[in-house]
Formats: C-alpha cells, structure tokens, sequence
C-alpha cells in the first residue's frame, strides 16, 4: 500500500506542472514551447529573440532536432502547447517526430513557427508545403533585389532585402507602425492559391526575383516580384496557427541589433532594423496572445420573458443575444465590432440579422420567426482577418398554431363568410317566396 502511494505522489509531482501550464480556453496562450534547432549556437545567436518569449511568460524547451529522445506527446497527451523549426537543414527528426506527427499536431489545434534558410532540406520544404507554401524548387535560389536592398559594406549581391511591405493589419502587427524596414536574408516561397488559409505577412517587392545569386540567369525565375513572400502566416480551420519564413537570420541578434538603409534612401536611414518589433508582434498574433476570440451566454427567449422555450411557434417575436471577448495576452476584454450576424436557418436562412452590441461584450437582436414551421437553427458564424472564427450554432423547433390558437374569425375569410350567408339568406327568400305564393 505504502509503494502505491508513493507511486501515486511521484506521478502528480510529474504532471503537475504540465496541467498547470496547459492550453485551457480561459487562458488561450500558448505555454509550454518546443524549440528544435540544427546547432545549440543558434541559442546564443538568436538569444533576444528567445529572451523576448520568455519575458512574456513562455516555457522554452531546447533540443536538437535529431535528438532521438524527442517526442510531442506521451501517453496520448501533447507534452507542448507551440512548437518552433529552427533547424532548416535537418533531414530526419529524432524520436518520434516525423512530418506526420508535426501535421497532426496542427491539426489538434497547436501552433507552429518554421523558419528554414538556403540550406532547408526536403523534409523543411515539405513541411512547409503541407502548411500551403512552396519554397522555391531550386536548393541554390536566394531572394535578389537590386532596387530595394539594404545598402551594406559587405553584402555585395543585393541579397540582404530591406522590405516595408507588411500585411495591413492591426490584429496581426499591432497598432503601432512599424518604421524600419525588415531585413530578410534567405530563400522565397509562393502561397498555394488553393489554400485560402495562407496569406502574406512580408512581401518582396516587384524588383525582386528568386535566382542563384552565384551564377548568371539562364532562364526567366520562377518567382519574381510582389508574388515572392517572405514571410507568410495561416490560421487553420481549427484555429492553429503557423508562421513560415525563408530567413533564420532574420530572428538572429545581428539582424536585429543592425541599422539599416534602403536602398535609393539615403536620407533615411534607421540605427536599428524593425525585425524585433516585427517578429515580436507576429509572435503574439501567432501564440494567441492577440486575435482569439470566445463566445459565452449564447441565450435566446420570446420577448418579454427570460426563460429559454424549448420551442417556438410561428410569427413568435424572440430575442437571441451572445457575449463575445477578446484575449489581450492577460485578460478577456470586450470584443466590439458591427459585424457580427445571425442566421435563422433551416436548409437556407429564412432571417439575417446583425447584431447590436452595448460596448461591453453583449451582442443582441430581436426578429419575428418565420411563417414556417420545421427544425431550425441560431447560426453565428464569424470570420474577420486576424482573428480567431467563431461557429456558433443551436437548434430550436419550430410549431405551428395548434387548431384552437387561430383567431375565431379570420379577416382573410370575410369573403367566404359572406359568401356563405348571403345563400342562407337567399336561400330563406327562395323558399318563402315559393311556399306562399299563388
């Protein structure tokens, strides 16, 4: 009896941090991180970056990524909340973790950061490619940019990119602008134009080309211009989110510490590059510390009560009200927006409406249901650039009057009434006139 406890007490002691730090809906961000790297160098090099995690409350766990002891989860249980690529050159995970294994740790709602460079493997580019990038085909190609380069003393193959070109949100980048250009140094890839999901974070300007930058052009580049991304995001269906970069250097302490100077600007010039804001305000988008929304008290009733019916029946007026609340990386504040819609749907929606909100959460309408009766549903379903979808949806029948809660006399049957006793009386004086008669 005495091994079982100690056994019990050394399990809890196991655990316990874990249950205490994991992804819950009450506190959407992401914990517990899993950073795979080509060489434990890189934890130095890249060390703001890290440290800019860490002082934002994130458990950071290195390894190697061929480290045969490597796992994402154990005993059907993720050991991670987030997971980052910094290992562009590794050709096989260690442990158990395989292209398949990052895919399905996606797919269970888990967010990813891969950041390859122009030494990425097969098994970067088709991670990558699973998530709706495709990194340019040739192993040799770098980003060139001949008009929109950061002028350097020792970068003489205009590689080392100074762009501006950021996505136009504030969900995303935050409010404050970013002033400096990003310094990018790598390879470029093309969204997939059959996935919806990605989309362009940092674009290469309409100058650029994707080329060896060692040998001359023999042929046209696959990619050129504005349609090479540098650094791109998607936010899947289940809400997981990933950011892909061809760039490792751009996280590095060099790049985020250098000045830098566009190209044909030489009046404006910036003593420090904008990478860390940039990269530190996607980080909060990517980890959910900005952007993920919730849905509660989705209520409905007839109006003038509270109580909800559990059904309705033709021609009822009815309330439908929801409270929704955005995660601003420490609390729940109140989502406002004029946006948001319900439908009354059965098969198609037979009412839309949208919602009024009272600045403090509370989203509400008032309609008549439907001349209609059937199965029906509340349908909220919200989807806005940068922030996290909202499925709502519950199912209310609908009734028709039962026979004795028509009106007694219905005005539409005026016609018909008369009808009918205008014969009665016709028929009375028909029969007077034909008896007494002589």
């Amino acid at each position: 009896m005495r091994k079982l406890w100690v056994i019990f007490v050394a399990s809890i002691s196991i655990l316990l941090p874990f249950l205490c730090n994991s992804f819950s809906s009450e506190t959407p961000t992401d914990r517990r991180v899993l950073v795979l790297l080509d060489d434990f160098a890189i934890k130095s090099s890249h060390s703001l970056y890290f440290n800019s995690l860490k002082s934002r409350g994130f458990d950071l766990e290195f390894k190697l990524a061929d480290d045969p002891k490597i796992a994402l989860q154990r005993y059907g249980q993720y050991l991670y909340d987030a997971l980052i690529l910094f290992c562009p050159s590794v050709e096989r995970f260690g442990g158990s973790i395989d292209l398949a294994a990052i895919i399905n740790f996606v797919d269970s709602d888990h967010d990813l950061i891969i950041a390859a460079d122009a030494n990425a493997s097969d098994l970067i580019r088709e991670v990558a490619t699973e998530c709706g990038v495709d990194f340019d085909e040739d192993p040799s190609a770098m980003v060139i940019d001949h008009t929109s380069y950061a002028v350097s003393e020792t970068e003489g193959d205009h590689t080392l990119i100074a762009s501006d070109d950021f996505i136009e949100s504030d969900v995303i980048l935050g409010s404050k602008k970013i002033e400096a250009p990003v310094l990018f140094q790598g390879i470029g890839h093309s969204l997939n134009p059959a996935n919806s999901l990605v989309l362009n974070a940092l674009s290469a300007s309409p100058s650029a080309y994707s080329a060896n930058p060692k040998s001359k052009l023999s042929a046209p580049p696959s990619l050129t211009g504005s349609a090479i991304s540098l650094v791109s995001i998607v936010q899947a269906r289940n809400n997981a989110r990933i950011l892909i970069t061809g760039s490792l250097s751009m996280f590095s302490n060099r790049f985020f510490r250098s000045s830098v100077q566009k190209a044909g600007n030489p009046t404006n010039r910036h003593e420090k590059s904008g990478n860390e804001q940039f990269l530190a305000e996607l980080s909060k988008w990517v980890f959910h510390e900005r952007g993920h929304l919730k849905a509660v008290n989705v209520k409905h009733h007839k109006v003038g009560e509270t109580d909800e019916p559990a059904l309705y029946r033709i021609n009822d007026e009815l309330e439908y009200s929801v409270e929704i609340y955005e995660w601003s990386g420490t609390s729940w504040e109140p989502y406002v927006a004029d946006d948001v819609q319900v439908q009354f749907y059965m098969m198609s929606p037979y009412v839309l409406k949208t919602l009024s909100n009272d600045k403090k959460g509370l989203y509400s309408t008032s309609f008549k249901v439907p001349d209609v009766y059937g199965v029906f549903q509340f349908k909220v379903e919200y989807q806005k650039l940068g922030y996290t979808s909202l499925t709502l949806s519950k199912q209310i029948p609908v009734r028709p009057y039962r026979h004795n809660e028509y009106e007694r006399f219905i005005p539409a049957a005026y016609p018909y009434y008369g009808a009918a006793f205008s014969m009665m009386v016709g028929f009375f004086i028909f029969s007077f006139v034909h008896l007494y008669s002589k």
